[in-house]
């Protein structure tokens, strides 16, 4: 989510849905959405905008059935 006023906060937010198959916890797939959003550098556009790095707020999110579990990096 990118903000209209440059100088306030952004957010970038990557959601998951639980694979049993994949993954034994859900903060596990939390963590690999944050990791998704460092390797494909999804903040990249908002930087090269004037949005200062340290504005930009990352949330991995984890989902499995009606649980939740959200991590901020």
């Amino acid at each position: 989510m990118e903000p209209v006023d440059h100088n306030k906060t952004a957010v970038i937010m990557e959601f998951k849905v639980f694979d049993p198959d994949e993954e034994s916890e859900l903060a596990d797939i939390a963590r690999r959405a944050l990791q998704q959003i460092e390797e494909k550098q999804y903040d990249a556009d908002l930087i090269s905008k004037g949005i200062a790095k340290e504005r930009i707020y990352k949330y991995g999110f984890a989902f499995r059935g009606k649980e939740c579990l959200i991590v901020r990096g």
